[in-house]
C-alpha cells in the first residue's frame, strides 16, 4: 500500500475529512522528517510508512477533541502533534515550542516548506517563556509526567483553557498526582490505525478558571 493510500484509509478510520492538498502536505512533511532525520536525529522511527501511522495519524487522532484559536505544542521536537494539527485545523494558530535549537531549525524550515501560515516556532524553555497571548489549548506528546507538564506551562494557559496530554496507557497514577486546582475533564481512549497498544488523550482544566 502506498503512503498516500495508507494516510487516506487512516483518515477515514479516524472520521477525518482533509482536502487532497492537505493530505499531500502531510506526506511532504514525512519526507522532510526523513531527510532531516539523517543528520538531526529528530525521531527514532526511520521508515516513512511507519511515520504515517506513528506520527501523522497518532497526532491527527486528537484533532476532533481540540477546539482552540491558539494552541501551544510544548516540546514539539519534530513538530508532533503541532504540525499535523496546524495542517488539519487552518483556523487554529499553532505555536511550536522546543528549546533545542537544532529541532527549532527543522521546525522553521518545515513551516516555510509546508507554507504553514498559521504556525510559528519558538525556541525557549517553556518554564521561563513569557507571552502576552495565552493559549486556549496547551498540548504535549513528549512529556513523561503530566503533573510536571501542567506545573511548568500553567502561566501560559488562557482563562477557561485546557491542557491536553497525549499518553499511552490510561495514566491513573499521574492523574492522582496532579497539582491542586487541576480537574480532569475527560480521558479519551484513541484507536490509531496501524498502531498497536493503548493511546489516550487526557484533557485537564483548572478549578480557578472560568469555563
Amino acid at each position: 500500500m502506498s503512503m498516500a493510500d495508507q494516510l487516506k484509509r487512516g483518515l477515514i478510520a479516524l472520521g477525518l475529512t482533509l482536502e487532497r492538498d492537505i493530505q499531500q502536505r502531510l506526506l511532504d512533511y514525512v519526507e522532510l522528517i526523513e531527510k532531516w532525520n539523517r543528520v538531526y536525529n529528530l525521531t527514532a522511527i526511520r521508515e516513512p510508512e511507519k511515520m504515517v501511522s506513528h506520527h501523522l495519524l497518532d497526532s491527527l487522532a486528537v484533532a476532533p477533541h481540540l477546539h482552540a484559536k491558539r494552541l501551544l505544542d510544548v516540546g514539539s521536537g519534530a513538530g508532533l502533534p503541532g504540525i499535523p494539527l496546524a495542517l488539519a485545523k487552518p483556523d487554529t494558530h499553532v505555536t511550536l515550542l522546543d528549546s533545542n535549537h537544532k529541532k527549532a531549525a527543522f521546525l522553521n524550515q518545515a513551516v516555510i516548506e509546508l507554507k504553514l501560515k498559521n504556525a510559528e516556532v519558538c525556541s525557549e524553555r517553556v518554564e521561563s517563556w513569557q507571552t502576552q497571548d495565552r493559549f486556549d489549548v496547551i498540548i504535549s506528546r513528549a512529556f513523561s509526567d503530566m503533573g510536571e507538564f501542567v506545573r511548568i506551562t500553567r502561566h501560559l494557559l488562557a482563562p477557561g483553557g485546557m491542557f491536553a496530554a497525549m499518553k499511552g496507557l490510561h495514566p491513573y497514577e499521574e492523574i492522582d498526582k496532579l497539582p491542586p486546582g487541576c480537574k480532569v475533564q475527560q480521558v479519551l481512549p484513541l484507536a490509531i490505525p496501524g498502531l498497536e497498544g493503548a493511546r489516550h488523550l487526557v484533557l485537564i482544566g483548572l478549578d480557578d478558571q472560568p469555563g
